[in-house]
């Protein structure tokens, strides 16, 4: 019975301590996390084109980025897609427009192409959702401090899909996640 007690004691103490430090968290701006062991990092995601379709008629909300201890990340919104994202992401030698061809500059060593299953406008009343614009760098998107990502460009909103060029350092490892109306798109920070 004391056993019970203690580890009840020590799970009630440790529960408060996160929820302290959960408060905390939440209140410190957002910064770099610090490195890891160098063995830490190692990512065997390959460099590869990746690839799931799914359809979807819901509008990409926004796209949002973050860093983390190996990688750094991009996040599309898809709040209320019915099952997965579907995608299309590789890395291009150039940048060019869905639809015109046009070519955009994107900054970096290497550019990723991403193609995101879902339009940046309201398919029902054809209103844009998310602000992007044709060669313009992304609404919102600050790559300050950034350690592998450099540049962003929207490309175009056709036929049901959004593009993106993604500029990075060079041409690193990258892994594509779904959740819950989200593609994760995370580039690694070495081989």
């Amino acid at each position: 019975m004391r056993r019970l007690w203690t580890l009840g004691a020590a799970v009630l103490l440790a529960g408060a301590g996160l929820a302290a430090s959960a408060g905390e968290a939440a209140s410190v701006p957002r910064r770099a996390a610090p490195a890891p062991p160098a063995d830490a990092c190692s990512a065997a995601w390959g460099s590869g084109v990746k690839s799931a379709a799914n359809g979807n008629t819901e509008p990409l909300k926004d796209i949002r980025v973050g860093q983390h201890a190996c990688f750094d990340r991009m996040v599309f919104d898809v709040t209320g897609a019915k099952g997965p994202v579907g995608y299309h992401v590789g890395y291009v030698d150039a940048f060019h427009q869905d639809g015109s061809g046009d070519r955009i500059p994107v900054g970096g060593g290497a550019i990723l192409q991403i193609f995101v299953s879902a339009p940046s406008y309201d398919p029902a009343t054809m209103r844009q959702v998310y602000a992007g614009r044709a060669g313009k760098p992304l609404p919102g998107v600050d790559l300050t401090g950034f350690r592998t990502f450099r540049d962003t460009r929207f490309g175009a909103s056709f036929e049901g899909q959004t593009q993106i060029g993604l500029g990075v350092r060079a041409r690193l490892p990258f892994r594509v996640l779904r959740y819950d109306g989200k593609l994760i798109v995370d580039v690694a920070h070495k081989w």
